[in-house]
């Protein structure tokens, strides 16, 4: 299984998505054959091109006529009737029911009765049904995204002149990190947008990658001050670990009993948390406190958040990345008095430096057998091979 990793430093757009994982080494001609079951009347090219000094691929899809307005069950019905496989069906709809959502909430109208100009097109069903099917081709299990780049200034849209990010691009993007820079486009798209935040998992900052190859997409105007360019990072699944980098969380807190605080460690443990310990502070006016100190991978750190300020009485906390070693562990079973005990082994490299017996287990034993604890945790101990 494949993760792939979008740099939208450029933002993205649903063309972009496309040529950066066809230069992945997909066959266009392969490609072009799934899209034809949708049985839209478009041409798929694509061709090598370059943007201020990269290469990469561009990628066009001709539709001749005027574009398409559409509802998302005549969307649904050119989806469904083709004879794609379910997942990439499935994946696709998911798209376009969020994008058609987002539309009919800034422009406040019904689910139903939402008409999508070029978002519902037939170069937008392309992009999106074209995506899906790539990362299926590709094998791609997990879709991961930076924080991503609005551009700036107005776009022209079938609703008139909009600011960027346009209505669409903003609901579709809470919760999600972006930014702004100075090239003064629209850099992404409510395709682009609606198939990352369906579809993928923002990770900010960058996380440590281990990939194979990286496919270039480029979008069709150039840009003022970079390349208009969509970086795509493939490769094994097993090999990427986003939540590596560990986030420090920090609250003081003078007000809550020692019961609810005591339970709280407890919480935060069940919901991922690395560590999490208090120690005892003194605060303004000589007060007598807690710090609440809580290590946590940077996937878990939002959840975490939550809970604090749901089941603490503080009202304030800060955060922040720091580096972390562990050694490698691995755990192993000794027979003691006819009864299986777990013994956690700690590696550096390939030496063992360390063991240390499961109390939960060792305290059972002690207990079947009536022996002192730490009677049991010495002849572990003394029993146990390396």
């Amino acid at each position: 299984m494949k993760f792939v990793y979008f740099d939208c430093s450029a933002g993205a757009s649903g063309d972009m998505i496309l040529a950066s994982l066809l230069s992945l080494g997909v066959p266009l001609e392969e490609f072009q054959q799934a899209i034809g079951g949708l049985k839209l009347k478009v041409e798929v090219r694509a061709r090598k091109a370059s943007s201020n000094g990269f290469s990469g691929l561009r990628v066009e899809v001709q539709v001749p006529g005027t574009s398409s307005s559409r509802t998302f069950s005549e969307v649904a019905r050119i989806i469904s009737r083709s004879k794609l496989e379910t997942e990439v069906k499935e994946n696709a709809l998911k798209i376009f029911r969020r994008l058609f959502e987002a539309e009919s909430r800034v422009h406040g109208r019904s689910f139903k009765t939402a008409h999508l100009h070029e978002a519902a097109a037939d170069d937008a069903l392309v992009d999106i049904v074209g995506t899906c099917w790539l990362l299926r081709r590709l094998q791609v299990t997990e879709v991961y995204f930076s924080p991503v780049n609005l551009g700036s200034g107005f776009v022209e849209t079938g609703h008139g002149k909009l600011p960027v990010p346009p209505p669409a691009v903003g609901e579709l993007m809470k919760g999600f990190p972006v930014y702004t820079s100075e090239e003064p486009v629209e850099l992404l798209t409510p395709t682009g947008a609606a198939i990352l935040t369906t579809l993928g998992r923002s990770l900010s900052p960058w996380p440590e990658l281990i990939y194979e190859k990286i496919g270039y997409g480029l979008g069709h105007r150039e840009l003022k001050f970079q390349p208009n360019l969509l970086r795509a990072f493939y490769g094994e699944q097993k090999l990427f670990q986003p939540a590596r980098k560990v986030q420090v969380i920090e609250a003081t807190i003078d007000d809550a009993s020692p019961q609810l605080l005591g339970n709280f460690i407890n919480r935060v443990l069940e919901l991922g948390a690395l560590e999490a310990y208090l120690t005892p502070i003194v605060m303004k006016k000589n007060r007598l406190g807690s710090k609440l100190t809580v290590l946590a991978e940077v996937d878990k750190i939002d959840r975490l958040i939550e809970a604090i300020f749901r089941e603490t009485t503080t009202i304030g906390l800060r955060y922040h990345p720091v580096e972390r070693r562990a050694l490698r562990r691995e755990t192993r079973e000794i027979s003691l008095r006819d009864q299986k005990v777990r013994v956690k082994v700690s590696y550096y490299g390939e030496e063992a430096v360390n063991f240390q017996p499961e109390y939960d287990d060792c305290l059972k034993l002690a207990q079947k057998l009536n022996l002192p604890l730490k009677q049991v945790i010495t002849e572990v101990i003394k029993n146990f091979k390396v």
